[in-house]
């Protein structure tokens, strides 16, 4: 295929494999960034000597990095490492039930049922019937686009049709996990896994539930220096492969000719490109950039995700109860997301997620102290009274960490910031600040998802979170593959 010179709106992590995966096919990629940073929410937090990963804070799936230097021709090792993690989450219960979990799924399994007298057999099982969903249609769901007609004519997609029924599709993940387990504890732990994708387990398929598989079967990982180490590394491989990166330049419209994208208008210059890769917000794509085009009214309007209030708090103490990835439990699982989704506001008893690097990291934190990344899932913005529901929910989590862990956090918190829906959006252009574009709350919403190209529009394509397959880093990385391989066809 003949060189292309090709535009990437937005430097978020899909974006930046993007253009590894478009430079390493020969093709000259520039791209453009609003702000003045790389990475959109796999950002980083620099303050009063605490560092902190500003967005994702799970790794899984290591294999579509290194894909990445692979495809590139460039040791990886020369950029990025990690380890593979031996414990995983540490699970805090208002009753006073703690669960360390191992990683291996063997000893995860043990563990539960010595902390809850769940069975060993019942999270084996799950944990078998988890990967079963992530063979059947992981790949058909998550690796290809599901906007080809070709993807699904083969005996693969096939087999995984014809068995959604029995994965699930009918069913809610909580219904799924409640009929599963007999302890209270453990389908909580479980339904949590709806929120990886800004769901509602009392919403979502149960077909959600290969996600597990992920982490408890396939291993979850720390990068060397956090995960903003992922930006970092990817971001500077794109460099070298001559990838043109462009800061705080604003794209203000993408520029069409009948039927056909021609170029960006950027800072008030128009730009020539044969193609443009759009992995800004499906929706603020169009709202913003081809507000001169008729737009897929269904897919725009579809539910969006949860967004996040989170804090990153300078802690002057360390805590040995607590590990890298904590999570303290609501009360009342079902009235939470009841809030989140329906009443769109906080409930004053939230599950509260808290993230150490500098358990691994010590440079991220002064010695002796933590740096915390303290955060619990809420609304996306449709106008709520913000400062009221954050001045409220800061107050209840406070509460409920000195509640759970006999301290008094207020006293040993030395610096503090903020990121919440009302910052996400306008920093990512993620509209109502939802973390994922649309949910997942209903079985038909996979396929309610925008394709990573146009169907209407020649030579424009999309990745990132708010398009197929769907948001998180892996399916972010995912997005850029599909994205390539379909431009790569497509402008053949």
């Amino acid at each position: 295929m003949n060189t292309k010179k090709i535009a990437i709106i937005g430097a978020g992590v899909a974006g930046i494999a993007a253009a590894i995966r478009l430079r390493t096919k020969g093709h000259d990629v520039e791209v453009f960034e609003a702000n003045d940073y790389l990475g959109g929410k796999l950002s980083l937090l620099e303050q009063d000597g605490y560092r902190f990963d500003a967005g994702p804070s799970l790794f899984t799936m290591p294999e579509l990095v290194e894909e990445l230097f692979a495809l590139a021709g460039r040791n990886i090792d020369d950029y990025f490492h990690y380890q593979r993690l031996t414990e995983g989450c540490r699970y805090f219960y208002e009753d006073g039930t703690r669960i360390v979990t191992p990683t291996s799924a063997q000893d995860f399994a043990q563990e539960i049922a010595k902390q809850t007298g769940e069975p060993a057999a019942n999270i084996t099982s799950f944990l078998k019937r988890s990967a079963n969903y992530y063979g059947l249609v992981g790949e058909l769901f998550l690796y290809k686009s599901m906007h080809k007609t070709s993807t699904f004519l083969n005996w693969k997609a096939a087999k995984a049709i014809a068995q959604l029924p029995a994965l699930g599709i009918f069913k809610t993940m909580h219904e799924a996990n409640a009929t599963h387990f007999r302890n209270p504890k453990v389908v909580q732990l479980f339904d949590r896994f709806a929120t990886y994708n800004g769901s509602s387990p009392y919403q979502t398929p149960a077909l959600l539930n290969m996600i597990p598989h992920l982490e408890h079967n396939k291993g979850a990982f720390l990068p060397k220096g956090g995960m903003y180490a992922i930006t970092e590394s990817l971001s500077r491989l794109a460099k070298d492969l001559g990838v043109k990166f462009h800061l705080k330049s604003r794209v203000e419209k993408i520029l069409t000719q009948q039927g056909r994208t021609v170029g960006l208008k950027v800072n008030g210059q128009e730009l020539p490109f044969e193609a443009v890769v759009s992995n800004m917000d499906m929706v603020a794509t169009y709202r913003k950039l081809l507000a001169h085009e008729p737009a897929p009214e269904k897919l725009l309007s579809q539910p969006k995700s949860s967004s996040a209030l989170i804090f990153y708090w300078g802690i002057n103490k360390q805590f040995e109860q607590l590990g890298l990835h904590n999570i303290l439990f609501s009360r009342d699982y079902a009235t939470e997301f009841d809030h989140i989704f329906k009443l769109k506001t906080i409930y004053a008893d939230p599950t509260v997620y808290i993230n150490i690097t500098s358990k691994h990291e010590p440079s991220h934190a002064p010695e002796g102290a933590e740096n915390w990344f303290v955060m619990i899932n809420v609304p996306n913005n449709i106008g709520q009274e913000w400062d009221t529901l954050i001045a409220q929910a800061r107050r209840d989590i406070v509460r409920k960490i000195n509640r759970t862990l006999k301290t008094d956090i207020e006293k040993l918190i030395v610096t503090e910031a903020m990121l919440e829906p009302r910052t996400i959006e306008s920093r990512t252009s993620s509209v109502k600040g939802a973390l994922y574009g649309n949910s997942s709350n209903n079985r038909y919403a996979a396929f309610l998802r925008h394709a990573n190209f146009s169907a209407k529009i020649k030579h424009l394509y999309f990745c990132g979170g708010s398009v197929h397959p769907g948001g998180g880093v892996p399916l972010a990385l995912l997005s850029a593959r599909i994205m390539a391989e379909l431009l790569e066809e497509r402008e053949r």
